[in-house]
């Protein structure tokens, strides 16, 4: 099942299949619904919420990572089956006793959407990153040249920096958030959080909050960018010449 926007935009799928790569665990996301496709009548209510985005395995964060309430409007659901396709329009109506305008709903859904894109963006490099790190530990054991060691040392240092200053790995449950500081895509979903508010409107102080978190991301982004993208490769290509094979991205 796929749901649209009037723009044709992808608002949430769901599925019949289980997803296979979901663990559950202290603080994380929940699984997303599952179809039902049981012979006969089934019955599916979608929460009228955008995509439950990742979390970073076993790493507890006080937060919600539901995607943001639909607004008010006409929406498309299509229900595949095998290739068979079954359309129909649904309307999400706004509440009468919101004073909000239609300028107002279209922004808070472009700013939630562009949050929750970054955190899945964020989230997805720390979970990359952070198995090459575990493969990088792997492989140095098997190097033997002392120059190729001492720079995959360099660059596990830099991997596990850089982790560290995206999420807090100390958390496992309630209590170690009074422990452990959070780190950046904490504060990150803590914004979407606490933006995604029943009444569907957009404040200044989100706004400014998010501006400092994007600086921020900016340069923490670049960072793991350059190490993915450069850093890696380039210590792949040595590990290659040298008869030991590479790191998976």
């Amino acid at each position: 099942m796929e749901i649209y926007d009037a723009k044709g935009k992808l608002v949430n799928s769901f599925s019949s299949k289980k997803d296979a790569t979901y663990k559950r665990y202290d603080g994380g996301p929940p699984p997303a619904p599952k179809l039902d496709k049981k012979e006969g009548l089934n019955r599916f209510v979608w929460n009228m919420g955008h995509a439950i985005m990742p979390g970073v395995k076993d790493t507890y964060i006080e937060a919600n990572y539901r995607g943001h309430r639909a607004i008010p409007g006409t929406y498309t659901i299509k229900l595949k089956v095998e290739d068979a396709v079954q359309e129909t329009k649904v309307e999400i109506k706004e509440v009468p006793t919101y004073d909000i305008k239609p300028s107002q709903y279209e922004a808070f859904d472009v700013f939630m959407t562009e949050t929750e894109a970054n955190l899945t963006e964020m989230h997805t490099m720390v979970n990359t990153l952070f198995n090459a790190k575990n493969q990088l530990k792997k492989v140095l054991k098997k190097v033997k040249d002392e120059s190729l060691k001492k720079e995959g040392k360099a660059l596990l240092e830099e991997l596990d920096a850089w982790d560290k200053d995206m999420v807090q790995r100390k958390s496992k449950a309630y209590d170690d958030v009074e422990n452990f500081p959070n780190k950046f895509t904490a504060e990150y979903l803590f914004l979407i959080n606490a933006t995604n508010s029943s009444v569907p409107r957009v404040n200044q102080s989100s706004i400014d909050r998010r501006k400092e978190l994007d600086t921020q991301w900016t340069g923490l982004r670049q960072r793991g960018k350059n190490v993915e993208n450069v850093k890696i490769p380039a210590f792949n290509k040595k590990l290659w010449e040298a008869g030991i094979g590479a790191i998976q991205l």
